[in-house]
């Protein structure tokens, strides 16, 4: 049984620099969930020397596949920035019989937002940051489901991981 009361995927999304990780690290923690972070799986492949290109999310969806059977809650990180990557998650949560929860992760503040992404420092061996110009100008599609948005800049940690696990609550019932 986990805290849920049942096996759950939620993914995070949202321009690098807006605070995914550290909201869904905690998060993770509070729920005792699985942690798949697509920047890890991606250098793991830059490693040794495979295409990156929709590997890594790939990757991740298999992941998250076998820890839903095992009634594990997923917890998805990732930049997520296409309809294609978010129905492929939903796909995953489909098959495995599991709801989905979607949430949406901005700074609203844009001199904020590129302090964060040019002061911030690799946290994966060999990883490499984007620059500001690369998130700017970044493809991101606009999201087209009900979905949560954090914003990082209005709120602090603590009370954006709380708006998410009580979402998370609602959504997954």
């Amino acid at each position: 049984m986990t805290i849920l009361g049942r096996p759950a995927l939620i993914v995070f999304g949202g321009l690098p620099g807006t605070g995914k990780t550290a909201l869904s690290r905690e998060l993770a923690m509070r729920l005792t969930a699985t942690h798949l972070r697509i920047d890890a799986i991606e250098q793991a492949l830059r490693d040794n020397g495979l295409a990156v290109g929709a590997a890594g999310y790939a990757i991740a969806n298999a992941i998250a596949a076998e820890n839903l059977k095992l009634r594990r809650p997923v917890i998805a990180d990732c930049v997520n920035p296409v309809h294609v990557s978010r129905a492929a998650w939903r796909q995953t949560a489909l098959q495995n019989s599991a709801p989905i929860v979607e949430i949406e992760v901005v700074c609203s503040d844009p001199v904020l937002h590129r302090q964060r992404v040019e002061s911030r420092s690799a946290d994966i061996s060999g990883h490499k940051l984007p620059s500001w110009d690369d998130v700017v100008n970044r493809h991101y599609e606009p999201w087209d489901r009900e979905h949560l948005v954090l914003d990082t800049a209005r709120d602090a940690l603590d009370h954006l991981v709380a708006q998410a696990e009580a979402y998370a609550r609602e959504k997954i019932g």
